[in-house]
C-alpha cells in the first residue's frame, strides 16, 4: 500500500504560509479582474514553454507565444506539437477543476497523458501504461540515475497511488503537500514510455486547483523547475530513496516563489491599499488600453502626450486622451502641469 514517508519541517511550513498569504492578497486585490485575461494567457505561455523546455524542447519563449496565438513558427514539428498539446492539457484540467470533480482516476491520468503526447507518440503508447523497462540516464555522463519499477508492477502501483489520492481522509493532508507527493510518485512509477514529467507537473497543478489554490490559474510551477533543471531532477532523484521531506521543502518553496511573484506584480498594478480605501474594496473595470496606460505609469512613473505613440502606435492622440480623462475621473491618475509638457501620474 502506498504510504509516503515525510516530515513537515519548519521550511515547509514557512513556504506554505507564504503561499497562503500570497493567495489571500491575490484573491482580494481590487484590480485583479482587469488583468485576468492577460495573467492567465501569460501563465499558459510560461507553463507551455517551460514545461516542455525542461525536457529538451528547442523553441524559444517567443516562439511558444506565437504558436499559442496562432502565428506560424519554423521549428521541429515535435517541438511545435508539444507546445500545442500543453495548452490543450491546461485547458482540460481547467475544465475538470471547474466541474469540481471529486476523484482523480486512472482514466483521467491516462487522458492527461493522451493529450500531452497527441501526435508525438505514435500507436498504443499514448495514454497507455508502458510494457517495457526504461532507465533514466544523465544526458551528460550517460550514468543511470534512476531505474523505474518494472512494467509488470505499474498497474498495481498506479491503483495504490490512485487509492491514496482519493482515500476518505484525503482532506487531512494540505493540498500543496498532496500535489508535491503526487508529482513525485507519478515520476517515480514512470507509468508511461514518454511524457511522465509533463503528466506529473500537470497532475500536481490539477490537485492545487481542486484544493482551492487556483488563484484564477495565474501560476506556472514549470518556470521555477526549468530555471534550474539540475536541482529539480536532483531533488526528485533524492526522494526516490523513500523519504520525501527534502522534496516537499523544494516543491513548496517553488510554489511559494511563483505565488509571491504573482502577488508582487498584482500589488504593483493594483495599488491595493489605496484603491481599497478609495473604492471600499470594489473592483474597478477598465478597458484594455486603460490597463496598459496604468501599467506604463506604474513602470515609468508618469506619462506625457508624446509618449502615447510608444504604447499605441495605431491609436490617435485624441482617443488616448479620452482614456486618460476616464482614468482621471476614476481618481486613478492625476494631471501635473497644464501645458503640452504636462505629466499624468498615479494618484
Amino acid at each position: 500500500m502506498f504510504n509516503p514517508t515525510f516530515n513537515i519541517t519548519n521550511k515547509t511550513l514557512t513556504n506554505i504560509s507564504k503561499i497562503e498569504a500570497a493567495e489571500e492578497v491575490i484573491k482580494h486585490s481590487p484590480l485583479l479582474p482587469l488583468w485576468e485575461k492577460q495573467f492567465k494567457e501569460d501563465a499558459i505561455i510560461r507553463s507551455a514553454y517551460h514545461g516542455t523546455h525542461i525536457e529538451g524542447n528547442q523553441l524559444h519563449k517567443d516562439d511558444a507565444k506565437d504558436i499559442l496565438e496562432g502565428r506560424e513558427v519554423i521549428g521541429r514539428p515535435r517541438d511545435i506539437q508539444e507546445i500545442i498539446n500543453y495548452r490543450r492539457v491546461i485547458e482540460f484540467i481547467d475544465d475538470e477543476a471547474k466541474r469540481k470533480i471529486d476523484k482523480i482516476t486512472e482514466l483521467l491520468i491516462k487522458k492527461i497523458h493522451r493529450i500531452i503526447t497527441d501526435k508525438i507518440i505514435i500507436g498504443e503508447g499514448t495514454g497507455e501504461y508502458r510494457n517495457k523497462q526504461v532507465i533514466i540516464k544523465n544526458s551528460a555522463t550517460g550514468e543511470v540515475t534512476f531505474r523505474p519499477p518494472p512494467p509488470i508492477e505499474v498497474p498495481f502501483l498506479m491503483r495504490e497511488f490512485i487509492y491514496w489520492l482519493n482515500r476518505d481522509d484525503r482532506d487531512i493532508l494540505h493540498p500543496v503537500l498532496k500535489a508535491g507527493i503526487a508529482h513525485h510518485e507519478l515520476v517515480r512509477i514512470h507509468p508511461f514510455i514518454d511524457g511522465n514529467g509533463r503528466a506529473a507537473r500537470v497532475l500536481a497543478t490539477l490537485i492545487l486547483l481542486l484544493g482551492g489554490y487556483d488563484i484564477r490559474r495565474f501560476f506556472s510551477l514549470e518556470e521555477y523547475y526549468d530555471k534550474d533543471a539540475v536541482t529539480y531532477y536532483k531533488n526528485l532523484q533524492k526522494a526516490s530513496a523513500g523519504d520525501l521531506t527534502s522534496w516537499l521543502e523544494y516543491f513548496t518553496f517553488g510554489a511559494s516563489v511563483e505565488f509571491e511573484k504573482i502577488k508582487e506584480k498584482i500589488l504593483k498594478l493594483s495599488k491595493d491599499v489605496k484603491l481599497k480605501e478609495k473604492f471600499g474594496g470594489q473592483q474597478i473595470y477598465l478597458t484594455e488600453r486603460e490597463m496598459k496606460l496604468i501599467e506604463y505609469i506604474q513602470e515609468v512613473g508618469y506619462i506625457q502626450n508624446q509618449m502615447f505613440v510608444n504604447i499605441f502606435p495605431d491609436v490617435s492622440e485624441d482617443t488616448v486622451l479620452r482614456d486618460i480623462q476616464d482614468l482621471i475621473k476614476k481618481s486613478l491618475i492625476k494631471k501635473v502641469g497644464s501645458t503640452k509638457a504636462a505629466r499624468y501620474v498615479m494618484v
